[in-house]
């Protein structure tokens, strides 16, 4: 192996400085992430009973608004957010409602953030469905399922990491609110995690909790699932 041949006149017992030319120099820090706010709608007076999916007409029940405000309070508590949105169906509007006035913002809509589409099996009772031979498929491998009429996993899932995608695009660096449905958050976290479809139903996502998902230049960060509690604050990849 040669010697490494040193500048003229620096003495050969001396380290190089760092700011040395022939160092390579620090690199410079890359563009602050996005950070989003997935927030899943508060409590109806279905939940857990039918499927409800996209059908119009379905309000937060008196819980389900205690739990938004809840939600808001914590939010409210970020130091600066830039934008809250939401999936067009009343029970995520009314969700986001007081999100957005905690934070000085108005609601936008974005149809990505729709609940999947259960096409004939919407307003089923879960119950009945479980029974289904087909709901083991919908559990165990939800990436061949399509539901009749309706939407695939696979489909839902793309739909939503697109809007995501626009939305982080249209916010670079700031912080942001989606209040959307359980089925599309597991499916973008899920995402965000490098995690396969199948294994999405692994994932739990409560009425009004928060998922937060830091997109920078390097991919996304997942920093909190189905939180329903506590500070927000140190929601910031280090």
């Amino acid at each position: 192996m040669g010697t490494a041949h040193l500048p003229e006149g620096m003495p050969q017992t001396e380290a190089a400085p760092l700011h040395w030319p022939y160092m390579a120099k620090k690199a410079s820090p890359g563009p602050k992430p996005t950070l989003i706010l997935l927030v899943r709608h508060g409590q109806t007076p279905t939940t857990g009973k039918l499927l409800p999916g996209r059908a119009p007409g379905l309000h937060l029940a008196d819980t389900g608004r205690t739990q938004a405000e809840a939600a808001a309070a914590r939010i409210a508590a970020v130091k600066s957010v830039d934008a809250v949105y939401a999936s067009p169906l009343e029970r995520a509007r009314e969700t986001a409602a007081p999100i957005a006035k905690a934070v000085g913002q108005k609601v936008r809509i974005d149809r990505g953030l729709l609940e999947c589409d259960f096409g004939e099996w919407t307003g089923a009772e879960l119950s009945a469905l479980m029974k289904l031979p087909a709901w083991t498929t919908v559990q165990r491998s939800p990436s061949t399922f399509r539901f009749p009429g309706g939407e695939s996993f696979t489909e839902m899932q793309t739909r939503i990491v697109s809007a995501l995608d626009r939305i982080v695009a249209a916010h670079p660096g700031g912080t942001v609110v989606c209040v959307s449905h359980a089925d599309p958050i597991k499916a973008a976290v899920a995402h965000a995690m490098g995690t396969h479809i199948d294994l999405f139903q692994r994932i739990v996502i409560s009425t009004c909790s928060i998922s937060a998902v830091a997109y920078s230049v390097g991919g996304p960060i997942v920093l909190t699932v189905n939180s329903t509690g506590g500070s927000l604050d140190e929601l910031r990849p280090s």
